[in-house]
């Protein structure tokens, strides 16, 4: 695995008036990572990831992206990310192989072999047969699906999911992590992706950042966690739990 960090921010701070959503946030993700963000509702989790996408502008401090700041470079950089943000953001009355069309010539991507490469992207999500159905019609786990083919457009090097696996039942859930994996394992793409349900993302995340009121109170491996929950005979849920006592009042009040 490369080392090569994918995102690293410094002191990243978003305030709300004279709240704090994002206190002093300092953290990295590598190449190859799967990293989990883990939070209760509200602890900050969506306004990190809308500032790393430029979706929202930092009060404070500094982020990187593959090795670049600044507003020109970013922009740039952003090209090769895909996001999938709060609600899926969909056109409700066009198809899902529409919504698709309509990314492509956002990110400026030629027409040619581009229908092909979109029905694979429907195909891997499992929407192939979703056919002329409008996406108003969708499911909120179909939604979920479209979002997701639409972040991978354009073969992104890094992605960023905000709780990905709402709206799907058990099976959906499970088919998402194989496919999350398998683009991590054999395309070596970058996860960044936020819940607030630590059992779930154990299944997939190699490495951990866990947020409470807007602080970053630890950062760790799936190893180190699987480690330190062993040696103090407590489970993955508990270990966040304690984490958020021994955190006090700290963070955003």
């Amino acid at each position: 695995m490369n080392n090569e960090d994918i995102l690293t921010t410094r002191d990243l701070t978003k305030k709300y008036r004279k709240e704090l959503a994002v206190d002093q946030v300092s953290m990295s993700i590598k190449r190859g990572d799967i990293y989990g963000f883990i939070g209760e509702n509200g602890a900050g989790k969506t306004t990190f990831m809308r500032m790393v996408c430029g979706l929202a502008r930092p009060s404070a401090g500094e982020l990187k992206l593959y090795g670049v700041s600044g507003k020109r470079e970013l922009q740039k950089a952003r090209k090769n990310m895909g996001a999938l943000i709060e609600n899926p953001a969909v056109y409700p009355n066009m198809t899902a192989m529409e919504n698709l069309e309509v990314q492509r010539r956002y990110l400026g991507i030629g027409r040619k072999d581009s229908e092909e490469m979109l029905k694979e992207l429907l195909e891997l999500v499992g929407l192939a047969d979703a056919g002329r159905k409008k996406a108003r019609n969708f499911s909120l786990g179909m939604k979920q699906r479209l979002g997701l083919a639409i972040a991978l457009t354009g073969n992104p090097g890094f992605i960023i999911l905000d709780e990905p696996t709402i709206g799907l039942d058990l099976v959906g859930k499970s088919e998402l992590r194989n496919l999350l994996f398998k683009l991590n394992r054999e395309k070596g793409l970058t996860i960044f992706f936020s819940s607030h349900d630590l059992s779930e993302m154990q299944r997939l995340a190699t490495r951990y950042g866990f947020l409470h009121r807007g602080r970053l109170i630890k950062e760790l491996t799936a190893q180190e966690l699987e480690q330190e929950c062993g040696a103090q005979g407590i489970d993955a849920e508990q270990y966040f739990l304690n984490l958020i006592l021994n955190a006090g009042g700290e963070g955003k009040k």
